[in-house]
């Protein structure tokens, strides 16, 4: 068992950065990115052409290398997602200026310092010097030859003639190692922030829906499905099924706008909005609380209407199935009670589907629910993926689904060993 688990995971690397690689790839790929965006804004509309319109454009090829270089497009796809994994150093800064028509030296500021550097080309070679007693030893510079700038100009506005032919570009930037493999998620393009420190800060907000979800959800469902296996066609049965299928019918985001308009609005019983009131620091513990459990009870509804109906029906069928086993009869006519038999041979074995799905949500205890978060306008970790997604923001889209990647990699291993402690015949060799 011990060498099953450990290849389990040494895998969950490898899934890791196959998933991550993908993602990363297709965000690149993808039409609509942050370069065709920030084209688009700034010759308002130029940048939708395609290569079959023809036209001019007003736009140079080096203000297109500048946007690229800013949003970080200016690198191989293989090489961009190298940085972000941590295994090849990334421009933490940078600035680019264009060499005067026929010069080989341009000066170039050095970004967050008053000095600049002379950047001196021979050929197809270039180098810098700095003034006499700095110590730039950490900045490097780099050469971007008209060519190259034609190609990457007419990537974005292929179909449209480049009005004026562009000289040599310098780039001066500072590189280093600030990737996945160092701690680091990256900076958010929009709101730069560091993308680890979003993901902490709404996390919380999320695990606190998912810890109350879970605990709700197995204190109730399990005696419920008990209950409804041993009452099997009584009319506790037959009421709990009614009333728990209607709810599975609805879904979470549905039943969360209804009760937004008419719990929240119309009545006035339950905040419409966030996790607590603008006024939660001001209150006292007693008001806190109460504010917190106005704000939670119509998500935590949402979030349990659909789940509550499957754990339930889950334990009563299985449950069922265990007690018409004939290991359940023979203990019965051997003189073993009925409830012993239930909770003492069929139970055990009725919770071995349960345990498979208990890691799966332990995944979902702090990715929470990108709709209901929409809804309600709770500020946790699935709004943050909504948000990413919408906005196009790579270094948060990527940060997020590596950490949901990994608690789901981890959820179904700790799945796999509650099924091996609970069934004694599950040996994974």
């Amino acid at each position: 068992m011990k060498a099953y688990f450990l290849r389990r995971l040494l895998l969950i690397p490898l899934t890791l950065l196959g998933i991550t690689a993908l993602v990363f790839a297709i965000n690149r790929l993808a039409k609509g990115g942050p370069v065709e965006t920030a084209l688009t804004a700034l010759v308002g509309g130029e940048g939708k052409r395609t290569r079959a319109q023809a036209g001019s454009s007003s736009v140079t090829a080096a203000q297109v290398l500048e946007i690229e270089e800013k949003k970080n497009y200016d690198k191989s796809i293989l090489r961009g997602y190298a940085e972000w994994l941590g295994a090849a150093p990334r421009d933490i800064q940078k600035t680019g200026e264009e060499f005067p028509k026929g010069a080989t030296q341009v000066e170039v500021a050095v970004p967050g310092t008053v000095y600049t550097v002379t950047v001196t080309r021979d050929g197809g070679q270039v180098s810098f010097k700095g003034p006499e007693g700095v110590d730039l030893s950490d900045w490097q510079v780099r050469l971007r030859s008209p060519e190259e700038q034609v190609r990457r100009w007419d990537k974005w506005m292929g179909g449209v003639t480049l009005a004026d032919k562009p000289e040599y570009r310098a780039v001066l930037y500072k590189p280093a190692y600030d990737g996945l493999l160092q701690g680091s998620l990256g900076t958010s393009e929009k709101y730069q922030e560091p993308v680890i420190s979003m993901i902490r800060e709404r996390m919380p907000v999320s695990a606190y829906f998912g810890v109350i979800q879970i605990l709700i959800l197995y204190s109730v469902c399990l005696p419920l499905g008990i209950l409804k296996a041993i009452k099997h066609r009584t009319w506790v049965d037959n009421l709990s099924s009614a009333a728990i299928f209607t709810g599975y019918s609805i879904p979470g985001y549905a039943l969360g706008s209804l009760m937004v308009v008419v719990l929240g609005a119309k009545l006035g019983w339950f905040p419409i909005r966030g996790f607590t009131g603008d006024d939660f620091e001001t209150l006292p513990l007693a008001g806190k609380i109460k504010d917190l459990a106005s704000h939670t009870f119509m998500p935590l509804v949402c979030y349990l209407i659909g789940s509550f109906a499957m754990m339930t029906m889950l334990v009563k069928n299985n449950l069922m199935d265990n007690m018409a086993s004939d290991y359940v009869r023979t203990a019965t006519a051997k003189g073993v009670s009925y409830p012993r038999a239930v909770f003492g041979h069929a139970f055990r074995n009725s919770i071995i589907p349960i345990a498979t799905t208990f890691g799966d949500n332990l995944a979902y205890l702090v990715a929470g629910s990108i709709l209901i978060e929409k809804v309600f306008d709770i500020d946790g970790f699935g709004l943050l993926q909504f948000t990413s997604v919408v906005e196009r923001d790579g270094p948060v889209m990527l940060g997020v689904l590596f950490v949901a990647a990994v608690l789901t990699a981890f959820g179904k291993i700790i799945s796999d060993l509650l099924v091996a402690l609970v069934d004694p015949r599950v040996s994974y060799k």
